[in-house]
């Protein structure tokens, strides 16, 4: 039975490290579109528009009220 709650455990460490492991990635290959402004404007209007969206779409889905 200790092996079981050994293997159990492991569960949430490896979720977190493929959790970060895609967000260094993605940071990553998003780094160099930070150096130039224009684009660094628009790569941050994209994330910003990106995560309103998911908000008001869980919003609405939910059943909550309108901001």
């Amino acid at each position: 039975m200790g092996d079981f709650f050994n293997n159990v455990s492991r569960y949430p460490r490896y979720f977190i490290t493929i959790t970060l492991g895609i967000f260094f990635f993605l940071f990553d290959k998003l780094k160099p579109l930070l150096k130039n402004p224009v684009s660094a404007i628009a790569l941050i209007g994209v994330i910003v528009s990106g995560f309103i969206f998911v908000t008001l779409t869980l919003r609405a889905m939910l059943g909550l009220p309108a901001v």
